[in-house]
């Protein structure tokens, strides 16, 4: 290798661009993997293209590289303008805009200090599965993106921030390898990579990282891709990337160390261990056969969770119950779903009480510390018969993990508890723990029942799934109405009026001898968002949308707000999100 210093800086650049365009990854600017400026005409040699400078790790898109990143996805296939073709427009996404009844104008409009502010609410929310389901869309659609008080930059970190917050690792893969944004999107491609190989599942990361086309400018996922060409048994590839980065100023003495180990140019084990980020933690793991770890309050969250993954934890399952320092570090990492919930509950078995204790549990936990008083609680509800009364020490035992900020250690836990209690049998002052700490299990096999007395749940409801036929759906919505206006006793719900406004924006012609039937209060609709449906601001309404969701599944919201909702999506012409969202608020499901 030491031939290497033997090359001028020339050669050394032609050298890392064809080794990377050919095997690894390959980087669309004048800037290599080492951040060593060349020249374009260099460059242009070796790629046959010119490329534009990336500044502060953003890339520039080649027309080819966005014509083909669009034309050959399927999900991406929408129609592009020659204005697309421009290097100064980017369209990143997973989503046909016509796929949502979206386009690819939906945020051109939209203000981002608005947007910004819309953003900030929205990650202090834990989104429901359906306003998710809206958040995926928004952020996802491809679409250009909007202009007014925002970059390109702040908005792309929006989407990475939700798309970590909602931790959808699947999702996060396929946006980064159809879009080829490895660099644009480094700290999501970190959050990706580490994620996999905290979960113990580095062939997976290492997969990841093989399909990004382009070489990576950031140092840290650098390290990974040689890691996992070694473990892919590349090492030649790995040793000459190794040698290059030294050659140009690369200096990680513990990498290196790690390295050369694993390449087998040294055999004695470097025994310090890193704890600076995850790649670093498991080159200590995997270059020490005799590795041994013992984790502290300090220790970072994905560290806990890479060593519970990869079973290290073996040194707190012979737990002394003394160690009562140990054990509150055990709780903490249990609460950050760290530690598994049943081993810390199998070391609260072990504490020995007696009986008085067991008998007069009230006054005992007052005397108590705080981890002994919780060990007698979870023991006396092992022992306990009556179904009330363990239901109060599942509550008392919730409260003292609360009042210690530990609320998420007894979670899973807690919840098997419940599964076994019968709900008919819950006094008043205990349904509401009950019910907000019990999963809900939905019914997936749920189906609808039509109940052609009543509008909103009638067979019309097959329009929305695309079952009816526009000269069918015309005939049989009058003679419905035609049958409410006969019937006085008939109550014209919110219900029905979001069908019935649905199929008037849908084009569908009501009969004016039925608008008596109920009255159109357009005033409901929040002023910001009638402002942005005015705009054409789709992307910024469905936030809007998203955040009065909530936290909150859509059956779960009241008819007034439903309405406003469905009124913003039909005044948008967003009908496929629109319909999805009918189908299941309206039905009555069995």
């Amino acid at each position: 290798m030491k031939i290497l210093r033997l090359l001028n800086k020339k050669f050394l650049s032609v050298l890392v661009f064809s080794l990377f365009s050919v095997s690894v990854i390959a980087e669309e600017k004048p800037v290599d993997i080492w951040n060593i400026e060349k020249e374009k005409s260099d460059i242009n040699s070796v790629e046959g293209e010119s490329l534009e400078n990336l500044n502060d790790g953003d890339e520039s898109n080649s027309e080819t590289d966005i014509f083909n990143m669009q034309s050959k996805k399927k999900n991406n296939s929408i129609d592009l303008n020659e204005d697309l073709l421009s290097n100064e427009i980017k369209i990143f996404g997973l989503y046909d805009p016509d796929e949502n009844g979206l386009d690819i104008n939906m945020w051109i409009n939209s203000d981002g200090d608005q947007l910004k502010n819309i953003f900030s609410k929205l990650k202090k929310i834990n989104l429901s599965d359906d306003a998710k389901e809206i958040m995926n869309i928004s952020m996802l659609t491809n679409a250009y993106m909007p202009k007014k008080n925002i970059t390109e930059k702040d908005f792309l970190r929006f989407k990475s921030d939700w798309l970590i917050k909602n931790s959808n690792l699947d999702l996060i893969e396929n946006y980064l390898i159809r879009n080829q944004i490895f660099n644009t999107h480094k700290e999501l491609t970190i959050f990706l990579v580490n994620e996999h190989l905290s979960n113990s599942d580095e062939n997976k990361a290492c997969d990841i990282l093989m399909k990004n086309t382009k070489p990576f400018i950031d140092e840290y996922l650098s390290k990974f891709n040689m890691y996992c060409l070694v473990t892919r048994g590349k090492k030649d590839e790995a040793q000459l990337i190794l040698d290059l980065k030294k050659e140009l100023g690369f200096n990680d003495k513990y990498f290196e160390k790690k390295m050369n180990y694993l390449l087998g140019y040294s055999f004695e084990v470097d025994e310090k261990i890193s704890e600076e980020n995850i790649l670093d933690f498991h080159l200590a793991h995997k270059t020490n056969p005799n590795f041994i770890f013992e984790p502290n309050d300090n220790t970072s969250k994905i560290i806990w969770k890479y060593l519970s993954s990869f079973n290290l934890l073996n040194s707190f399952k012979k737990i002394d119950i003394s160690e009562i320092k140990k054990i509150s570090t055990l709780e903490k990492a249990t609460h950050n779903k760290n530690y598994p919930e049943k081993d810390l509950f199998n070391i609260y078995k072990r504490f020995q009480f007696n009986i008085n204790q067991l008998l007069n549990l009230e006054t005992s936990i007052k005397t108590l510390p705080k981890i002994e008083a919780r060990a007698l609680i979870y023991q006396k509800i092992l022992l306990e018969s009556d179904a009330i009364k363990k239901l109060k020490l599942l509550k008392i035992l919730k409260n003292s993990f609360e009042e210690d900020n530990l609320s998420e250690a007894f979670d899973v836990e807690l919840k098997k508890f419940l599964d076994e209690v019968d709900p008919v049998n819950i006094p008043d002052n205990l349904t509401s723990f009950y019910y907000t700490n019990i999963i809900i299990k939905k019914d997936t096999k749920n189906k609808i029942k039509f109940n052609n007395d009543v509008l909103h749940q009638s067979k019309l409801l097959n329009y929305f799934s695309g079952d009816y036929s526009r000269s069918k759906i015309t005939k049989d919505i009058d003679n419905f109405l035609k049958k409410i206006k006969k019937n006085k006793k008939y109550f014209f719900s919110r219900k029905d009026q979001m069908l019935l406004e649905s199929l008037k924006s849908d084009g569908i012609e009501i009969s004016d001898k039925y608008k008596d039937l109920y009255k159109i209060d357009v005033s409901e609709i929040p002023t910001d968002i009638q402002v942005m449906i005015n705009n054409n601001e789709k992307g910024a309404a469905l936030l809007r949308i998203v955040e009065v969701i909530g936290q909150d599944e859509l059956e779960r919201i009241d008819d007034d707000t439903i309405y406003f909702i469905i009124s913003t999506l039909n005044q948008l012409n967003i009908e496929q999100l629109r319909n999805k969202i009918l189908l299941k608020v309206l039905p009555l499901k069995v």
